[in-house]
């Protein structure tokens, strides 16, 4: 299942879960109140189901975690990092085509 493969990350585990995660993560920064962020949800689910196994895929609620959304800079949302050695590897802001976000990760997982 789909929610299955996606971590919620927290001010908490954003550290372990992903600075130190030994692959590749996607980080989708987002509030429940952002139309956009659930415009683009159903595509990172489906990302984090495609890329399992190579790719972590997890969902930062910047309402719950404001002090990783300001660690990394987050002005507008959603907003999706790419860590890759703990180090912000891409970035897309604003809903983006299923495409553009495969061929975002594709360059970062080589």
């Amino acid at each position: 299942m789909a929610e299955e493969s996606l971590v919620e990350l927290t001010d908490d585990n954003f550290e372990d879960e992903v600075v130190k995660s030994q692959v590749p993560v996607l980080v989708d920064f987002w509030a429940e109140w952002c139309a956009p962020c659930l415009m683009v949800a159903p595509v990172v689910k489906q990302l984090a189901e495609e890329y399992q196994g190579r790719l972590k895929v997890g969902k930062l609620n910047t309402d719950n975690a404001r002090q990783t959304a300001m660690r990394f800079g987050i002005m507008a949302i959603p907003t999706l990092l790419l860590f890759k050695d703990g180090e912000v590897a891409g970035k897309v802001v604003g809903v983006r085509s299923k495409m553009d976000l495969k061929s975002e990760i594709d360059k970062v997982l080589g």
